[in-house]
């Protein structure tokens, strides 16, 4: 019976380890052509209100860029999914990029959902 317990213990400590998240509760958007890909390791969220968050901090624009290039610096190959709500403002939306783009990535995607 320990055996079992300690190889859940296991497996969840393994398991919770790999969930990235940005630490914003983000609502996307649906489209048709959605695929899912393994490549997005930088994640950046945009709430409705425009409030940008990253590795479950509240950002603001003047601090993205920075922080996207220790991130980058650490891990050239990163890619960055931004993952704006359907609300959020495309205006916001295109500064992150541009500011992703500044940092020296340059492999940019947009999380959405796929339709049934």
């Amino acid at each position: 019976m320990l055996d079992f317990v300690l190889n859940l213990l296991i497996f969840f400590i393994i398991t919770t380890s790999f969930v990235k998240q940005t630490g914003a509760i983000i609502d996307k958007p649906f489209a048709e052509t959605a695929e899912h890909r393994e490549s997005g390791n930088l994640l950046v969220a945009i709430k409705p209100n425009g409030e940008i968050w990253m590795d479950r901090k509240q950002l603001d624009l003047r601090e993205l860029r920075p922080a996207i290039e220790k991130l980058h610096i650490e891990r050239p190959d990163d890619t960055i999914v931004i993952i704006a709500d359907k609300m959020s403002p495309a205006g916001q939306v295109a500064k992150v990029m541009d500011e992703a783009r500044k940092a020296g990535v340059k492999d940019i995607a947009i999380s959405a959902q796929p339709t049934l």
